[in-house]
């Protein structure tokens, strides 16, 4: 007997109107989150199996949805790959300057010279 292959659910993105503060700064309260955001910023699009964080898949897709329902990344599939893409200027227009203030004061520093 053939296995039937099993269909994704649909995914669902917030519209940018209906984003909310504390749901951002919650996903980004994560710091493999934060990796995923980074990466986008510099990317334009990329796909899911291919960021730099070390967690199981079932994590990493955790923190894919977390960052989805916040309304911080968009994502779409094509063929067998799901594609990931900061939701940047949506977010900037609800919220303007956030993601850089955020991203900026997350950044490492490096330890002041005695």
């Amino acid at each position: 007997m053939p296995r039937s292959r099993q269909r994704r659910a649909p995914l669902t993105h917030p519209e940018a109107a209906d984003i909310e503060l504390l749901d951002v700064l919650h996903a980004l309260s994560d710091p493999s989150r934060m990796t995923i955001v980074r990466i986008l910023r510099a990317e334009p699009e990329r796909a899911c199996g291919t960021f730099p964080v070390d967690v199981a898949a079932s994590t990493l897709s955790h923190h894919f949805k977390v960052l989805r329902e916040a309304g911080l990344i968009h994502q779409r599939e094509e063929a067998n790959r799901r594609l990931t893409a900061l939701r940047a200027d949506e977010l900037q227009v609800r919220f303007p300057g956030l993601l850089d203030a955020i991203l900026a004061a997350a950044e490492p520093t490096e330890p002041a010279e005695s």
